[in-house]
């Protein structure tokens, strides 16, 4: 016997998490969490801090060449780790 009112329990959940207003933070722990696999493990060895506000990552750079390296692409790096998430999280990098 098949029910009428069936939905999908990812949809349910997607449904739960805006209404509990979590989807945000969740969103954003993703693209965190994603940075070293969009990047990479030699871009990470110089990342040191990672944090998120108003739509807009920090990232806090050891090296001063490889920082400006990344903020002349900078914008491709936001559409790439926004893409890999979903959803768009972020608007803008800061790299310190």
């Amino acid at each position: 016997m098949r029910r009428k009112n069936t939905e999908l329990l990812g949809d349910v959940i997607q449904q739960f998490l805006k209404q509990r207003k979590l989807d945000k933070p969740l969103y954003e722990q993703r693209l965190l969490s994603a940075w070293p696999e969009v990047l990479g493990p030699n871009i990470q060895a110089y990342t040191s801090s990672l944090s998120i506000k108003n739509k807009v990552l920090y990232v806090s750079i050891s090296s001063s060449v490889l920082r400006h390296d990344l903020f002349l692409s900078r914008q491709q790096i936001v559409e790439s780790l926004n893409k890999h998430v979903g959803a768009e999280v972020i608007k803008e990098i800061v790299f310190r």
